[in-house]
């Protein structure tokens, strides 16, 4: 059986970090998910599914992700029953997310998205020349963290 979901979208509000009585961080927040086709003379409609994500995944999105933002979320669909206040039963089905991503943009204090391909308070390297090879292909420069690796032609593959 298989029980996969990925989606993308932007929040429909602020989510919210709660704590269970045993101790455990949870939260809950919707998304707003654009359909793919519009019908002529008509505005895209969207989809809003509920989220829901538990311990350090739930820290993460309310510590970096607010209303509008643009969120990944890969998790699985699940449904429950649950007894309202006045005392109907109502069915949930929500997405218990198991990683959440950023999706390349972010929007700053003025509400205004800048571009995104890092977490906050990560600066990316500066990009080095790229080196051209006797045969004509472009290389990229040798990484400083990774250990060279002899060529080796005998490989069994």
């Amino acid at each position: 059986m298989l029980n996969r979901v990925v989606l993308m979208g932007r929040l429909v509000a602020d989510p919210e970090l709660k704590t269970t009585p045993s101790g455990v961080s949870v939260t809950s927040f919707r998304i707003a998910v654009d359909r793919s086709y519009v019908k002529q003379g008509e505005e895209r409609k969207a989809d809003f599914i509920d989220v829901v994500c538990w311990r350090q995944t739930a820290e993460f999105v309310c510590r970096y992700f607010g209303k509008g933002s643009l969120i990944a979320v890969d998790g699985q669909l699940q449904s429950r029953t649950y007894q309202a206040k006045d005392g109907t039963n109502r069915y949930v089905t929500e997405v218990v997310a198991e990683n959440v991503s950023f999706t390349g943009e972010r929007r700053d204090q003025g509400g205004q998205t800048q571009q995104q391909y890092a977490p906050p308070n990560v600066v990316p390297p500066e990009p080095a020349e790229n080196t051209q090879t006797a045969s004509g292909f472009t290389q990229p420069p040798p990484a400083t963290s990774f250990e060279q690796m002899p060529l080796d032609d005998d490989l069994p593959f």
